[in-house]
């Protein structure tokens, strides 16, 4: 097992080549960088996203390439800080990003999203690299999403629902295990202000009925959810439950057979 991953960016072109011809699953980290209230730095999706890959990374021996820093986020643009990129261009950069690993030999690519509203577009960016490149297949996963991860998020959490949405007690549990000092816990505020309803919710996962207003609309500090209660302890917890995750769908891409197009008779 390697202690650090292999680094797409400090490859040689023979290097990649080898890599391509190992058949190596690809790893490419995505998220943005947007407001995380007052006590989390604007970071944060990126961070978390981009620490969960380089460990599963390591341990599946996956390629891993540079995270994609800047995603779709223009609900929060009242809060200073986010840079937000158009939904068709977001999703034509990420679907680019595997048609050029296609190009070069790669069959078998995980896109793993740390950004929500990054999720629904990436996943169309994977379908479009596997429309395009019948042979290759293009996946796209958000972490703690799984059976076994979403058991861990409810083992942990302490908070009701709604108190793991944004800057919440997740998200700042993870933060506070992979970088404390970055993290100012004196300034955590909760706020549950996400006008939810029977079916209209955000948490860890959201409700059947999707609504997403301008965040302004609603919170006053940026958060949703409940800082308050993050720890380390809990957030060395959902990273390795999140690691054993990615490591499980690497894995699983590994196995599959190649798809094969083929003129039904």
């Amino acid at each position: 097992m390697r202690t650090t991953p292999l680094r797409y960016e400090r490859l040689t072109w023979p290097e990649v080549a080898e890599a391509a011809g190992e058949d190596r699953v690809a790893l490419i980290p995505v998220a943005t960088l947007e407001d995380h209230g007052p006590h989390l730095p604007i970071d944060a999706d990126l961070r978390i996203v981009a620490e969960i890959a380089e460990r599963a990374a390591s341990r599946a021996d996956a390629l891993l390439l540079p995270a994609i820093p800047h995603g779709y986020s223009p609900h929060h643009l009242d809060f200073p800080g986010p840079l937000t990129i158009g939904w068709d261009t977001f999703t034509r950069y990420v679907r680019d990003v595997g048609i050029s690993l296609a190009e070069h030999g790669f069959r078998r690519m995980l896109f793993l999203n740390g950004h929500g509203s990054n999720q629904n577009l990436v996943e169309t960016a994977a379908r479009l690299v596997m429309v395009e490149r019948p042979e290759t297949l293009a996946a796209a996963a958000f972490y703690l999403t799984s059976e076994k991860g979403l058991a861990e998020v409810e083992r942990i959490r302490e908070s009701e629902r709604g108190g793991m949405a944004h800057a919440c007690e997740l998200e700042t549990s993870i933060y506070l295990a992979i970088d404390p000092d970055a993290v100012a816990m004196d300034l955590a505020v909760d706020e549950m202000s996400y006008p939810a309803g029977d079916h209209a919710w955000i948490d860890w996962t959201d409700g059947p009925l999707k609504l997403m207003p301008w965040w302004s609309s609603f919170s006053t500090t940026g958060v949703q959810g409940r800082p308050t209660l993050a720890t380390a302890g809990k957030g060395e917890a959902l990273l390795e439950a999140a690691v054993a995750e990615v490591v499980a769908f690497l894995d699983e891409l590994r196995e599959k057979p190649l798809p094969e197009r083929r003129t039904p008779s």
